[in-house]
């Protein structure tokens, strides 16, 4: 489904799941343990298993690994698969599969080996999982084959070709929103205190998440520049389809930063998404507009300052998309306040 239009498309149907029953992914990392059994109908018997690069320089290879197959990974030439940039170290972990169990073990590495946004020593794999190597994520997936596409051997040997291309760039994570949901990436940030410009795009709508060191430190969507950080963040939850790249640092000062912890502002996104579908449920669509009863059941000096404030933007709007919009408040807090209104009378579908 294409991206919704700019403003408060990220609050269109799509974008939340609204009327959907979609929940948002990447909620909750799963936690990996060394005695985790595997699946035994993904594992037993299967000839490989194969680790796809859906993010770094490396984005789009595939590494298989093989039954008795041991795979050193790091910066050094000589290692079975070779990652060049200076957040990889030069042993940095080891991939194994013994009886069709594939597990990872961290190698002592600087900055850590992450496991579906758990910084690990050792775990059990298993399909779909989300190993974080530098700025590399390598998915376990099922060996898909196909003409042209490089097997294990010749990425080993490409690799070293790639060291001084490799190091003339800095080190970059990019990728695709289907393949990596945001949620799962800023875990991801968060575990292993990245510091960067998360740069989201989808196909009408640019956004921006400021990390440092993990947190997040503030945000912005380009289309609607005056949303505060907290609810643009909010929004950019919700977007499903597009791409991200992680940029360098950005160290501008802004007026009003959110220094809040990922689990804290993934936690209240997810409940706040959880409680304004159903808000929504009872408004109208978001096109349509909502205009004053006639009489009014009471004169609107009666009304809280913040809900005689809203009634004056719905009813000088022209959508309901254009009120929450043009408001700093939070799009759930927004929500309730129109319909108690609605239900107390003084407003009313146009």
């Amino acid at each position: 489904m294409p991206a919704p239009e700019a403003g408060l498309t990220v609050l269109g149907e799509d974008a939340y799941g609204w009327r959907c029953g979609r929940p948002l992914r990447g909620a909750t990392p799963r936690r990996m343990t060394d005695d985790r059994p595997p699946n035994s109908s993904e594992s037993r018997g299967a000839p490989a298993i194969g680790l796809k690069f859906i993010s770094g320089k490396y984005q789009g290879g595939e590494y298989l690994v093989r039954e008795g197959q041991v795979v050193v990974v790091g910066r050094a030439n000589d290692l079975d698969m070779v990652l060049v940039e200076d957040m990889v170290s030069r042993k940095h972990a080891r991939i194994s599969m013994s009886q069709g169990v594939l597990t990872v073990e961290d190698l002592g590495s600087t900055n850590g080996t992450f496991v579906n946004g758990e910084k690990i020593t050792r775990a059990v794999l298993h399909e779909g999982d989300r190993v974080l190597i530098g700025t590399n994520i390598l998915k376990v997936v099922r060996p898909t084959p196909r003409p042209g596409s490089p097997s294990s051997r010749q990425l080993r040997r490409t690799a070293p070709r790639l060291v001084t291309a490799a190091q003339e760039e800095a080190p970059r994570m990019a990728g695709s929103l289907e393949e990596i949901p945001l949620p799962d990436l800023l875990q991801l940030f968060g575990t292993s205190r990245k510091d960067g410009v998360l740069t989201l795009r989808s196909a009408s709508l640019t956004g921006k998440i400021y990390l440092r060191q993990g947190s997040l430190h503030f945000a912005a969507i380009q289309q609607a520049p005056l949303l505060p950080a907290l609810k643009a963040i909010f929004r950019m939850l919700t977007w499903r389809q597009g791409v991200f790249e992680l940029e360098p640092p950005d160290a501008r000062v802004f007026p009003e930063p959110l220094d809040h912890g990922v689990q804290e502002v993934l936690m209240e996104g997810f409940r706040q998404q959880d409680e304004l579908a159903t808000v929504l449920a009872k408004l109208p669509p978001l096109e349509r507009r909502l205009v004053a009863r006639s009489p009014l059941p009471a004169p609107l000096v009666a009304l809280d300052p913040k809900l005689r404030e809203l009634m004056q933007l719905a009813t000088g709007s022209s959508s309901l998309r254009e009120v929450f919009d043009a408001t700093p408040r939070l799009d759930l807090d927004v929500a309730q306040s129109l319909l108690q209104l609605v239900q107390r009378g003084y407003l009313q579908p146009g």
